[in-house]
């Protein structure tokens, strides 16, 4: 039996693999490690609906979204290691320390798909790790929190489904475990996992369809001319990207008429889930540029993401 924190301490390739930064580590699945606790029992314990407040993304905060947000804060915030913590749900970084010592920042979308928890639909923890960048001033936050995803030192995420697994890479593929209830603990259930070349299911949300870019819809009726393609469509991104890197495929959430930037947030859900997909044999762009390489300018930044398969990413773009 292999936990997370041992698996990447005996992977040993990365200068990160360390004993201070499995400690970060054991944050990130203490806090999903209570999160899944409180998801299973979400209809006992009234954390059911929303809080009436709204978050700086203009959506309606949900129950266990703050309590997702709070616990990982929680967790995160007494690693000596971790200098600075950025959530999807507030609008400012929490500086824990600003000396070189909290060399790590961790960002995250504490609990992706929160809305559908009342329909018992599979959400989500994605979360990012990045260091702090030496070349600039200790005390400039956002110089060290603004870098773009290839500068990642880890990245993954946790789907709360019929089990929760966890998904990981730290540049040396991707990694997968299992909670297994009965111990505590997250088990190593797969190593290096290599998404498929290819894979005939595309997942969009096509009620948007008429705002889509017209590359994205001449794409759509081609899939659908082309007979063997199916649509798959769960709502929450951490569910529908884990069947892709499972199974193969494309996810797509273009720009839209109203939203042309896209809505998916660049620093914590597209970034560390391009990097797994990268580590992963797959692909990730935004219809441009690959999502590794955009330079973020706000810490909430959206982007539009195509993302799976490379042979489908490839097709995609070709429209």
């Amino acid at each position: 039996m292999k936990t997370v924190e041992s698996h990447f301490l005996d992977k040993g390739n990365s200068p990160h693999a360390t004993e201070e930064f499995s400690w970060l580590l054991s944050g990130i699945t203490l806090a999903t490690k209570i999160i899944a606790a409180y998801v299973q029992r979400a209809g006992l314990l009234e954390v059911m609906g929303a809080t009436g407040r709204v978050n700086v993304q203009g959506e309606e905060v949900q129950k266990l979204d703050e309590f997702a947000n709070e616990t990982l804060v929680r967790c995160l915030g007494y690693r000596g290691t971790i200098g600075i913590l950025v959530s999807e749900e507030d609008e400012e970084p929490h500086v824990i320390q600003e000396a070189a010592s909290g060399k790590y920042i961790v960002l995250f979308d504490p609990l992706d798909g929160s809305s559908n928890i009342n329909a018992n639909v599979s959400i989500g923890t994605i979360f990012s790790i990045l260091q702090r960048d030496p070349h600039s001033d200790s005390r400039d936050v956002m110089a060290h929190i603004l870098q773009p995803g290839c500068k990642q030192v880890a990245a993954g995420y946790v789907v709360y489904g019929s089990s929760t697994v966890l998904a990981y890479t730290a540049g040396e593929g991707v990694h997968m475990f299992t909670l297994d209830p009965s111990i505590g603990a997250y088990l190593l259930a797969q190593e290096d996992i290599q998404m498929p070349e290819a894979g005939r299911i595309y997942s969009v949300n096509e009620a948007y369809r008429a705002s889509f870019p017209e590359g994205i819809q001449h794409y759509l009726d081609w899939a659908k001319e082309a007979g063997d393609y199916s649509s798959r469509y769960i709502g929450s991104l951490v569910a529908d990207f884990h069947r892709t890197l499972i199974r193969g495929g494309v996810f797509i959430y273009p720009g839209t008429k109203k939203s042309p930037e896209g809505k998916l947030r660049l620093l914590y859900e597209a970034n560390p889930l391009a990097f797994v997909a990268e580590q992963a044999g797959g692909t990730a762009s935004d219809g441009r540029v690959r999502i590794l390489d955009k330079q973020p300018k706000t810490m909430h930044e959206r982007t539009p993401l195509i993302i799976g398969s490379t042979d489908e990413v490839k097709r995609v773009l070709s429209f």
